[in-house]
This record gives structure tokens, C-alpha cells and sequence, in this order.
């Protein structure tokens, strides 16, 4: 059984820091790209960072590029979100994705998602 488990959200105020993770298991991890996706209120589900399964390929949204570091841990079954300089318009669920050999923006694509963890940021 597939398993995607995301922690480490919570409220911060504008400017903090938060590090998301997820941990993986019942899949083979180092063959997945994995992607971190945001959905807020009333807003489709967005793309925010991808890494390929040997973490050698990254790409970021723009709203997010320079506050957000994804990384992983294959040793771990492990992906990672450090997100700096937060802004009340980060707020929203964050879910992680795995998605077979390489990521995507597109949400379509991931065969397993996690259950989201809330990330709410005030100002």
C-alpha cells in the first residue's frame, strides 16, 4: 500500500520560515519524481516545486522561486519543502505527489498524492 504522509505545516506570521515534509513508502522511491502542490480556497491546485528521482533536475513555480528549496532524501524515502519568507498569499494545503520516473507541473500526472497539510500565514 502506497503511502504519502506530509507534516510540518501550521500558522506563521508573514516573513517566517516552515520546512514541509513527506514521507513515502510501498513504492519503489528513487524511481518516482516528486512534486509539491499547493490548492487554496476557491483556487485550482497549483504546481510549486519538482525534483527528479536523483534530485539532479529541480524546478520551482515563480511566485515561489528563491523563498522555496525542495529536496530529497533517497536514503529516507524522504522529500523536503524549506519554505522561507513567507507570504499570507503561500497559505493554502500543500499535498506531495509522486509521479513515475519524472515529475510535472500537472497535477493529472501523479499516480499518489497525500492527504495535505495546512499552511496558513498571516500578515
Amino acid at each position: 500500500q502506497v503511502q504519502l504522509v506530509e507534516s510540518g505545516g501550521g500558522l506563521v506570521q508573514a516573513g517566517d520560515s516552515l520546512r514541509l515534509s513527506c514521507a513515502v513508502s510501498g513504492l519503489t522511491f528513487s524511481a518516482y519524481g516528486m512534486g509539491w502542490f499547493r490548492q487554496a480556497p476557491g483556487k485550482e491546485r497549483e504546481f510549486v516545486a519538482g525534483i527528479s528521482r536523483t534530485g539532479g533536475r529541480i524546478d520551482y513555480a515563480y511566485s515561489v522561486k528563491g523563498r522555496f528549496t525542495i529536496s530529497r532524501d533517497n536514503t529516507k524515502n524522504m522529500t523536503y519543502l524549506e519554505m522561507i519568507t513567507l507570504k499570507p498569499e503561500d497559505t493554502a494545503v500543500y499535498y506531495c505527489a509522486a509521479q513515475r520516473w519524472l515529475y510535472s507541473e500537472i497535477p493529472g500526472g501523479y499516480s499518489y498524492w497525500g492527504q495535505g497539510t495546512q499552511v496558513t500565514v498571516s500578515s
